[in-house]
């Protein structure tokens, strides 16, 4: 198999992989889902590791009941396995519960009693894609104010505190491709981690910066956390955990050593490299995000619209051949479209074939496998 670009795959491949799936049961695995599916699956099993496979069940309100078992039904049918028990994450709360409370020991994170519409009134959203970056109101209230409205009973969340800006972003400050910074800057005494330390909150002196990876399809990424991520929340104001602390907890607790998602997860993944810092962890995971697949009309395959599902798939007699041949075609392993199983495609599987073309996708529904 080719190796594929950057220091993060050279690494991470000398030890065995553990890949992971993480679909959410709210309804339908779509040909997006599969697209992804797939190319986990091929990541870990083409380089001889594992595949885990966890139900990311925990927004209960968005959960549709028996999801769960349409999805691994669907990725059997597909022909894609997996290693061991199934993890759910709603039978992990105690444990996200005691990792809360190891970081607001730390003094890691804060209580947030802003609403949404606060945040967007003293914000603006970042790099014009709509994300808006926690103005940081809450942080800066006195320990004595947070602790009497939260014994008064105000509405909050918890946010993780990342280190202050103290200058505008030096986009040279990830060190050379070849330099463990590449992965993630860890020098308390750099530039990187904190511009001017007499500044800094005192928790989160030591911590990173700025956070840089290479992403096996994208290239070498980074991310400065004041400037371009803000206080992320991590436990929401309804007493749901946030995606950003549940996913990096499980991946660290199930040895997950090689992460493949959509490219719209990139600045996810450094928030989560910095929660992973927080927690303690020593090691980097391999990324590979994917192009997003877009329906004809231009917007993004989603649950939510309605976007063709596996099961109308099935309904409708299609071979699930056709449909990994497809995706392998998406995934630019195959020249075009043809039948195949997931089997099939381990030789012919590689991350510089998938980077060649890094640009969406595009699907018409109306001709799709015909």
């Amino acid at each position: 198999m080719a190796v594929g670009r950057g220091t993060v795959g050279e690494r991470v491949n000398a030890a065995p992989v553990t890949g992971r799936l993480a679909p959410s049961p709210t309804g339908r695995m779509h040909l997006g889902n599969a697209y992804a599916a797939l190319a986990a699956w091929l990541g870990a099993r083409a380089a001889g590791g594992r595949v885990l496979l966890r139900i990311e069940d925990i927004d209960a309100p968005r959960v549709v009941r028996d999801a769960d078992r349409w999805i691994m039904d669907d990725l059997t049918w597909l022909g894609l396995d997996w290693d061991g028990d199934v993890v759910y994450q709603s039978q992990r709360l105690d444990v996200y519960e005691e990792v809360l409370r190891r970081l607001r020991e730390r003094g890691l994170v804060y209580p947030c009693f802003c609403s949404r519409a606060d945040i967007r009134a003293a914000s603006a959203p970042n790099e014009g894609d709509g994300f808006l970056i926690y103005p940081g109101t809450c942080r800066r209230l006195s320990a004595a104010e947070r602790e009497a409205r939260v014994v008064r009973g105000d509405r909050h969340s918890w946010r993780i505190a990342v280190p202050e800006a103290y200058a505008d972003p030096d986009p040279a400050s990830c060190a050379a491709p070849d330099s463990d910074a590449s992965v993630m800057s860890e020098h308390a005494d750099s530039d990187i981690c904190c511009v001017g330390r007499a500044a800094c909150d005192a928790p989160t002196v030591g911590l990173p910066h700025v956070i840089c990876f290479d992403d096996r399809v994208f290239g070498p990424q980074r991310f400065d956390l004041p400037w371009q991520l803000g206080d992320v929340v991590v436990r929401r104001s309804d007493g749901l955990y946030a995606y950003q602390l549940a996913v990096s907890v499980d991946d660290m607790a199930m040895g997950v050593t090689q992460i493949v998602r959509g490219r719209d997860l990139l600045r996810s993944t450094a928030i989560q490299l910095y929660v992973r810092r927080c927690l303690g962890a020593k090691g980097t995971p391999e990324f590979a995000h994917l192009p997003l697949i877009d329906a004809a009309d231009g917007r993004r395959m989603a649950k939510r619209l309605n976007s063709l599902d596996l099961g109308a798939m099935r309904e409708r007699g299609d071979d699930p051949r056709a449909v990994v041949g497809y995706c392998a075609w998406l995934l630019r392993l195959l020249g075009e479209p043809r039948p195949m199983t997931p089997q099939e495609l381990l030789p012919l599987f590689s991350w510089d074939a998938v980077a060649a073309d890094p640009a969406d996708r595009v699907v018409d529904a109306d001709t799709l496998l015909n």
